[in-house]
């Protein structure tokens, strides 16, 4: 009863018709540059005007076999699945254990000063660390994917952090008294009692740092250039030349850069909101 009185509150308070059209736009500003991606993808050459709004005379299937020749697709995809796939799982890993030693020794300075120092991170540019970085990688030899990879780590591990500290501040310190009193030490109670309990926020992290490596350009081309490895983002660059660009194709490549992300985020949509909800919330 008091469940069902809670929820005639709310539907009193939603004022529906603001409500409809805030939906209306969301759906407008993302269904909108799906559907132009689409729509460039299938067409045999660049709509202009008016007709980006409506549906092509030929649908021309042919660019998306033609783009993944040009960027040879397996190759950059399957390197761009490695760095995504090994960044994100090293991720979760340290950044989980990271944010408990220090979410729970909050109170000690050394700790807190640590997690200030940590999410300072998040607002140092890329620009300023970007030549630095290219001459520690060449002269470490980790011009690579592997140093590609470590990056990517210590880029994420800001966000990553902040994320699980707060997530941490919503589950109870008795589990862990419990586990101790049963004989557990610090390393098991995080593995079998904390780090499965963070379920959802390791959905969220792993979305959102996929997301970031899966995407990005610029850390890969100025660590990797020239070695004659590209990934999916790096490929698709062969589409843009001096005298323009061949958008068909280009979108095509695109397209088919973004389904396995859109495929993982509808699989992990349910996680990633709860993830997010209550590491917003103390």
């Amino acid at each position: 009863m008091a469940k069902d009185a809670f929820g005639a509150k709310i539907r009193e308070r939603v004022n529906w018709p603001v409500t409809v059209a805030l939906i209306l736009v969301a759906l407008i500003v993302v269904v909108f540059p799906l559907y132009m991606t689409v729509r460039i993808a299938v067409s045999t050459s660049m709509p202009t005007g008016l007709e980006i709004f409506t549906l092509p005379e030929h649908w021309d299937f042919a660019n998306f076999a033609e783009a993944m020749e040009e960027t040879q697709f397996f190759s950059s995809f399957m390197n761009s699945l490695i760095i995504t796939v090994v960044a994100v799982v090293v991720s979760i890993l340290v950044h989980s254990l990271a944010a408990y030693a220090i979410g729970r020794n909050m109170d000690r300075r050394a700790f807190k000063w640590s997690y200030l120092f940590i999410i300072a991170g998040m607002y140092v540019p890329f620009a300023i660390l970007m030549m630095p970085l290219v001459k520690q990688t060449a002269i470490m030899h980790l011009d690579n994917m592997v140093g590609v990879m470590i990056l990517y780590v210590v880029f994420y591990m800001p966000m990553n952090v902040m994320l699980y500290t707060g997530y941490l501040r919503n589950i109870p310190v008795a589990l862990e008294e419990a586990a101790r009193v049963d004989g557990a030490s610090t390393w098991t109670t995080f593995w079998k009692v904390i780090f499965p309990i963070m379920k959802p926020m390791h959905a969220t992290v792993a979305i959102l740092t996929g997301l970031a490596v899966w995407n990005d350009v610029m850390t890969p081309l100025v660590i990797m250039g020239g070695s004659g490895v590209y990934t999916l983002p790096l490929a698709q660059m062969s589409f843009q030349t001096a005298f323009g660009t061949d958008y068909p194709l280009a979108f095509a490549s695109y397209l088919l850069a973004m389904l396995p992300m859109i495929i993982f985020y509808i699989f992990a949509q349910k996680q990633i909101i709860n993830g997010v909800t209550n590491g917003a919330v103390k």
